[in-house]
């Protein structure tokens, strides 16, 4: 494994930040890594720097305690904005770029590559605050991932980000996994993490209450979703037992099944109904889960 959280606590007086956090992740994987505001995702991210010290418990890379012997070969995109809005494009990917070691001509190479990639190269000379909002998480994820890290941890890389522009970094970050980055990522976007990580461990004041491989995790969740589009009022169908919520949609309705044993019962109803042009079970989404387990009001 090349990153090890073992038995990793952090209290703040009488306050427990994480709580006996126990994470491996190997090369080339991706960690979805989530929670509510004040879960200790966080914390947990700035213990892995070295920025805060462990209360107990160790984390490893590679079988070796991290110190700055190894952080040049970490990548850190923080929730916050870390830029300098004064600095143009080509100074502040420079400037973190020397930081991690890199020489001038590996950065002039990388900066050309990536602000290409991202289509923003007419930018290259504007003052970072000058740029939308979008742009500039592109260059504070370049700013990240420019020296090729070994370990990289995303904190809400999306943010203020289109839809066009999210697949274009979510491909970058494909690309680094593939380069063997062990990556931690965090994100309120289910959709994203469940695209992108197969492993998940979900926060909840400090503890960790859900860990392992997301398939696994679905499939012994028990509680399953049925889709039915059609023209019918499916109100009613919250009464046959096992059906514990019911949410309209277009067109039709998804109802949440405490077990597949009960769509038996549902698709003999829509039998008796006539004609749907949809009747689907489904696996809970991740949204499903996260919610299941951390509540809905988690802010």
């Amino acid at each position: 494994m090349d990153l090890v959280i073992k038995d990793l606590t952090k209290k703040f007086d009488s306050h427990v930040a994480v709580d006996n956090l126990n994470i491996q992740i190997p090369r080339g994987e991706i960690l979805g890594f989530l929670g509510g505001n004040g879960a200790g995702k966080t914390t947990t991210f700035r213990m892995i720097l070295g920025l805060l010290t462990p209360t107990a418990g160790s984390i490893t890379w590679k079988g070796r305690p991290i110190n700055y012997s190894v952080t040049n070969r970490i990548g850190y995109l923080p929730e916050e904005r870390g830029l300098y809005p004064q600095m143009t494009v080509k100074e502040q990917i420079s400037f973190f770029a020397q930081l991690k070691g890199m020489n001038k001509k590996e950065i002039k190479k990388e900066t050309t590559y990536w602000l290409e990639r991202f289509n923003i190269s007419e930018n290259i000379n504007k003052p970072v605050g000058e740029l939308s909002k979008g742009n500039q998480q592109k260059i504070q994820l370049i700013t990240s991932i420019i020296h090729k890290p070994d370990l990289l941890i995303l904190d809400e890389p999306f943010s203020g980000l289109d839809p066009i522009n999210v697949e274009m970094l979510k491909d970058a970050v494909i690309d680094m996994q593939k380069q063997g980055s062990s990556i931690v990522f965090s994100s309120h976007r289910m959709e994203h993490v469940e695209e992108l990580c197969r492993h998940i461990c979900i926060m909840r004041k400090g503890k960790p209450i859900v860990q392992g491989n997301i398939s696994e995790i679905k499939s012994n969740f028990g509680k399953k979703n049925v889709v039915i589009i059609g023209e019918h009022n499916f109100d009613h169908l919250k009464e046959i037992k096992g059906v514990e919520s019911i949410k309209k949609r277009e067109n039709g309705v998804v109802l949440r099944i405490t077990s597949e044993d009960v769509s038996h019962l549902l698709f003999n109803e829509i039998v008796r109904m006539g004609y749907v042009k949809k009747f689907s079970v489904e696996e809970p989404t991740l949204n499903d889960i996260f919610i299941a387990k951390v509540g809905e009001n988690y802010e």
